[in-house]
């Protein structure tokens, strides 16, 4: 009887486990549709076609009921009992309702009623997204067509968001919507194949006929010419009339109404940490020290004899730290990149099988972004992922910065990170495409330390250009909350930027507007470097010589991009099986 009882306890709770597991993961695959047809945009990037011919909703009332939705599906959540999920499933569930909440709470600081910004993907910039799709037949080409005639509309829902912002003072300040103004006037006044929309149009695939080309193209030009032209003349108007004017004359988001906290929102959502702004400040500060110790140990290896100040300004402005063209920039970016794939196996253990390619910034982008980013390649692997560089004035783009931006940008950096998630069939798709940027960014800042590990830093000033990258990630601490929590101006984080480090003046002004811009997004990446070097430094001193750096490097890819300190269970629990 005894046996009896213990078999249909046993029946029960398995019983259980597997109705609270369907239940979860029902709602997980059913959110992730609904995430992939509310946002078309995202879904073209995976490599989904299914909504290739869609714009999102960018309303005011998309915003509310997507809030609505939101909160919904936490009460769905909560109805599911966690207990009951094997440790896999709760790790699941638990970072499911991390993103919900999230999102819940970043509805209230409005920071949605200031979607324009003068960086990729904003409503003057959106045309740039065609980077990131593949153009392989005819559909693929209407599609993009359909997309342009619905863009209009895109715009008079962006102006009615941005009314409303103005209306609730939730506005960028004025230093970054200038920037807007004059790519406005670039897109409004250039001919219609001039225009980042029309950049597929440029080059087909063989499969496309002459007489298609043709029309495809001739139907793309009407479209840009008689909708999406006027319809950016008519937003210009309203931007600079009446939006521009009313903005703030000093930056940080701390004039917005609830600033304050709203900046504390966004430095803990992107960090995936507890700290306060004061306290990032204050490692940033601790971080700088500790950098320009080492930044003078290079110098004095080198024989520089001025001060630090002086060699920063002769690494900026020695012409032989510099290409002369912006073709043989990018052909030294690209033959770097050669040599650094063959020697990813002694750092990386399980080598994802998607490629990548080097590719320049577009122009029309150039001038007012950083030196570099990576776009991901889409989840199917019919597109590579593409390391994107910036070509525009080669004579602030020094040499000595080439091999950590592009560790960092490509492999093992993001492209390597980013194609191994996209390899994790076996957890759910809403992990698989995550973008933590703490460990996104995080891992990509790491991953510069794994230079020395591959020997790619021969050269002392190679060394320099780590350090000065290794910098620039904790200067961003102290301008970053300097500006948005402590008041700080701009010219005053120009200044400390400009006296830590030697990133040209170019790039440092660029990258102060970007942190006005996206308050909070940079703090992300030392915070997610410091704490992968700290469980390093933990696993290597608990196992000893049972430490391999490729195994542990795949510890830290295998579960997907993950909070910080999920990431610091799942190293710990992989230790306690190795001192097994």
């Amino acid at each position: 009887m005894f046996r009896v009882i213990v078999a249909l306890i046993l029946l029960t709770t398995t019983s259980l486990a597997q109705n609270a597991s369907q239940s979860l993961h029902s709602l997980i695959d059913r959110e992730w549709e609904y995430t992939l047809e509310h946002d078309p945009l995202r879904a073209s990037w995976l490599g989904d076609q299914r909504y290739n011919d869609r714009l999102p909703d960018v309303s005011l009332e998309a915003a509310a009921s997507e809030h609505t939705h939101n909160q919904q599906v936490l009460k769905e959540l909560a109805g599911i009992p966690r207990a009951q999920l094997s440790a896999q499933d709760q790790l699941n569930y638990d970072l499911f309702e991390r993103n919900y909440k999230s999102a819940v709470e970043r509805y209230d600081f409005k920071l949605f009623l200031r979607p324009v910004h003068h960086m990729e993907f904003s409503i003057q910039t959106w045309g740039g997204f065609a980077n990131n799709l593949s153009f392989r037949n005819i559909k693929d080409y209407e599609d993009w067509i359909a997309r342009l005639r619905a863009y209009p509309r895109a715009v008079e829902q962006t102006t009615a968001v941005l009314r409303e912002g103005l209306r609730q003072r939730v506005l960028y300040p004025k230093v970054i919507l200038k920037r807007v103004s004059t790519q406005l006037a670039d897109v409004t006044t250039a001919s219609p194949d001039a225009t980042s929309f029309y950049t597929p149009f440029t080059k087909f695939p063989d499969s496309v006929s002459a007489n298609d080309r043709e029309r495809l193209s001739a139907s793309a030009r009407q479209v840009i010419a008689n909708d999406i032209q006027p319809a950016l003349k008519k937003f210009q108007q309203f931007f600079e009339k009446e939006y521009f004017p009313a903005s703030f004359d000093e930056v940080g988001t701390s004039q917005i109404p609830s600033g304050q906290a709203a900046y504390a929102f966004t430095a803990r959502d992107h960090t995936t940490t507890d700290l306060t702004p004061e306290q990032i400040h204050q490692l940033g500060l601790s971080e700088v020290k500790r950098i320009r110790t080492e930044m003078e140990k290079v110098k004095a290896e080198v024989g520089f004899k001025g001060s630090l100040t002086e060699f920063f300004t002769y690494l900026r402005s020695d012409p032989k730290f510099f290409y002369k063209t912006g073709n043989d920039l990018l052909t030294a970016y690209r033959a770097l990149s050669k040599t650094i794939d063959p020697k990813l196996p002694i750092v990386i253990g399980t080598i994802p099988r998607q490629p990548y390619g080097v590719e320049p910034i577009p122009m029309q982008m150039a001038r007012d972004t950083t030196t570099a980013y990576y776009y991901q390649g889409t989840a199917d692997g019919k597109k590579p992922g593409t390391y994107y560089v910036n070509l525009y004035k080669p004579d602030s783009r020094p040499k000595w910065e080439m091999t950590a931006l592009s560790i960092h940008e490509a492999v093992p950096g993001h492209h390597l990170q980013i194609a191994r998630s996209f390899e994790l069939g076996e957890i759910p798709k809403f992990r698989r495409y995550s973008d933590y940027t703490a460990y996104v960014e995080g891992w990509g800042l790491y991953s510069e330390s794994l230079g020395y590990d591959m020997g790619l830093y021969k050269d002392p000033y190679d060394r320099f250009g780590q350090l000065t990258y290794d910098m620039w990630r904790a200067v961003r601490l102290v301008v970053d909350t300097g500006m948005h929590a402590k008041h700080w101006t701009r010219q005053q984080a120009i200044d400390y930027f400009k006296d830590n480090a030697a990133k040209t003046e170019l790039d440092i002004v660029n990258e102060i507007d970007r942190y006005i811009a996206w308050p909070g997004q940079a703090l992300a990446y030392k915070m997610g470097q410091l704490k992968m070097l700290e469980l390093r430094k933990k696993a290597e001193q608990t196992l000893g010589p049972k430490f391999d750096i490729r195994e542990f490097n795949d510890v830290l890819l295998g579960s997907g991009a993950v909070p910080l300190d999920t990431l610091e269970q799942i190293v710990d629990a992989w230790i306690a099986t190795k001192q097994k």
